[in-house]
């Protein structure tokens, strides 16, 4: 493929501005009871009107990060705004903890056993706190973030459906999560706490989930890192891992660290290289790590957000190191994607497809899938390409 990176900005910019960002604006505002609709079908019609608090965050998140990093357009500010007044009157239980999910008029229907919620909440209300100077907004985030710090050893707490003490794992997720969400709320935080809670995230990240052995990370280990020998020991989440690494990137040009850099750029290129189908194109959803049949039944499906979320960082690695293999990978990926993801009938990207890389499920949004991914994956993009273009980097 021989694109030249005006066209491939201008194709990001386009979808995100065009396309993506004025789909969520016109489909997924509730006017009449407050809060996003998330689950819309194929041409933004709305399928169930229940609220995820996650995903309710992660809206107000990106419409406040695109106002505060883009353009300060007074629509984009007053649709955070419009999800922040939900979630502030409906989505918090009694102890301040985010609640899972909400029926249409906010009445808690999941209780707070996913700590992403409060994660995301964190983020939203932090860029929130940003774009309109509101120290209530900034209040919610930092004390979000602190219950956050005192969960994270045992994220699930008496929610916990496992028996910890027979096969004691923890996650990648959340270290993965908190590698970014210091940098989100930096501003409010003291200079030591985001310090630590970098160095922290980084270890855990490239030291704990890091299999050399292996060469790639791992989605759970034993509370002292060791490989264990099951289903969810076994288990590689690609899109995890190739997510991580440009949170990782990140990290690393902000500490002006190159070891660290390049080894974020190999291991996204180590796991896309593991992870890709040979036979019909894209990145499998999850592997086994010694091969056999994974626990997921959906391991083979292609998702959007692991495609995405790998073109970000193929681009951060061609953009911090110049490796060419980055700028392989990303033409190869941006064209699978783009053929079978986006919807230009109807706007916005599909989110599922199977191995053969057909629309499995032709939802825009629902329990899973809102206005995140797709809309961050376009920004990070497309100011990436911009930046190459002002250094006029050779591509070919």
């Amino acid at each position: 493929m021989n694109i030249s990176l005006q066209a491939y900005y201008q194709q990001y910019r386009d979808n995100l501005l065009l396309d993506v960002l004025p789909f969520w604006q016109r489909h997924s505002l509730d006017q009449q009871q407050g809060g996003f609709f998330t689950c819309l079908d194929q041409t933004g019609r709305v399928y169930d009107t229940d609220k995820f608090v996650w995903l309710q965050a992660r809206q107000v998140w990106t419409f406040s990060m695109l106002y505060n990093r883009l353009e300060a357009r007074p629509d984009w500010l007053a649709t955070a705004q419009h999800g922040a007044d939900f979630l502030l009157q409906h989505g918090r239980s009694p102890d301040k903890s985010w609640y899972f999910s909400l029926t249409r008029v906010g009445r808690p229907l999941v209780k707070p056993y996913n700590i992403f919620s409060d994660c995301f909440a964190t983020m939203a209300f932090g860029q929130l706190s940003v774009a309109t100077g509101r120290d209530d907004y900034a209040q919610v985030a930092k004390g979000t973030f602190e219950q956050i710090l005192a969960r994270r050893d045992n994220p699930k707490g008496h929610w916990n459906k496992a028996v910890a003490e027979t096969r004691p794992l923890k996650n990648f997720a959340l270290p993965m999560i908190l590698c970014n969400l210091a940098l989100e709320i930096e501003h409010l935080l003291d200079r030591d706490v985001v310090e630590q809670t970098i160095e922290a995230g980084i270890h855990e990240v490239m030291d704990v989930f890091f299999d050399p052995d292996l060469g790639l990370i791992r989605e759970n280990v034993t509370p002292d890192g060791q490989f264990s020998d099951s289903f969810e020991g076994r288990l590689l989440n690609p899109g995890h891992a190739i997510e991580a690494m440009w949170f990782i990137m990140d990290l690393a040009t902000r500490r002006n660290d190159p070891v660290l850099l390049e080894k974020a750029v190999q291991l996204t290129l180590n796991t896309l290289e593991y992870a890709w189908d040979s036979e019909y194109g894209g990145i499998f959803y999850f592997l086994d790590a010694n091969g056999h049949p994974p626990q997921q039944l959906e391991w083979d499906q292609k998702l959007w957000w692991v495609h995405i979320e790998t073109l970000i960082s193929l681009l951060k690695g061609f953009q911090h190191t110049g490796n060419p293999a980055c700028w392989m990978w990303f033409e190869r990926l941006h064209a699978y994607t783009w053929q079978h993801f986006p919807d230009p009938a109807n706007g916005e990207w599909y989110g599922y497809l199977n191995r053969y890389g057909q629309v499995l499920l032709p939802l825009k949004g629902g329990k899973w899938k809102g206005c995140f991914h797709v809309p961050r994956g376009l920004y990070q993009c497309q100011q990436i390409l911009q930046d190459l273009l002002g250094k006029e980097m050779e591509v070919g």
